[in-house]
């Protein structure tokens, strides 16, 4: 589970570095950070509500 987050967290922060460098791509910018975003909030809560478990 850590794994895919971090392959997804990596994927959003390469999307919005592409549309950052390509000036027609910026609403892939955009996407790319909410992506990001929303993945990062969403692995911290798992990892955390698991960590709380054990």
């Amino acid at each position: 589970m850590k794994t895919l987050i971090i392959a997804l967290l990596v994927a959003w922060l390469l999307l919005s570095l592409l549309g950052a460098l390509v000036e027609g791509l910026l609403w892939l910018l955009v996407i790319g950070l909410v992506l990001l975003a929303a993945t990062a909030a969403y692995g911290w809560f798992k990892l955390r509500h698991h960590s709380d478990r054990t």
